[in-house]
C-alpha cells in the first residue's frame, strides 16, 4: 500500500468511526470523531445549519437519545483528499430511506477529524 492509499484508508476509517458512533448511539464516540473547533458545522436532513462544537454535539445528543431513532447503515464511500483535508461522499440508509452524505475531514495532529457533515434525501426519478 502506498502512502497515498494509507492516507485514504485512514480517512475511510475516520468516516467509519463516525457511522459506528451513530449506529451504536454512542455519544462519547460521536464527540471523539469531531474536531476540537468552533468552526465545525452540521446539516441534518430537514434541519437548518448547526454551527459550533457545543451546538453540533448537542444536536447529535438529541438524535442519539431519541428512542425512535432508526438504525443507520452507510456504504459506497468515496474519498477526495486535498492535502490535510478530505471529503467523503457516501450513501446512508435510514428506515428504508436513502440519503446521500458529505463528510469533510481535516487532519488534526495526525488524526482525521470531522469538520462538517451534511445529509439529504435522494430523490428517485
Amino acid at each position: 500500500m502506498t502512502d497515498v492509499d494509507s492516507n485514504i484508508e485512514d480517512v475511510l476509517e475516520a468516516n467509519n468511526a463516525f457511522y459506528r458512533a451513530f449506529a451504536s448511539f454512542d455519544k462519547e464516540a460521536m464527540a471523539d470523531v469531531w474536531a476540537e473547533s468552533e468552526l465545525i458545522t452540521c446539516i441534518h436532513p430537514g434541519w437548518s445549519l448547526v454551527e459550533g462544537r457545543d451546538d453540533v454535539l448537542a444536536s447529535w445528543d438529541r438524535i442519539l437519545e431519541n428512542p425512535n431513532q432508526p438504525p443507520i447503515v452507510s456504504g459506497g464511500a468515496q474519498v477526495r483528499k486535498y492535502g490535510d483535508s478530505a471529503i467523503v461522499l457516501c450513501r446512508e440508509s435510514v428506515a428504508g430511506g436513502l440519503l446521500y452524505a458529505t463528510n469533510v475531514f481535516v487532519k488534526d495532529s495526525a488524526v482525521w477529524k470531522l469538520m462538517h457533515h451534511q445529509s439529504a434525501p435522494v430523490v428517485m426519478n
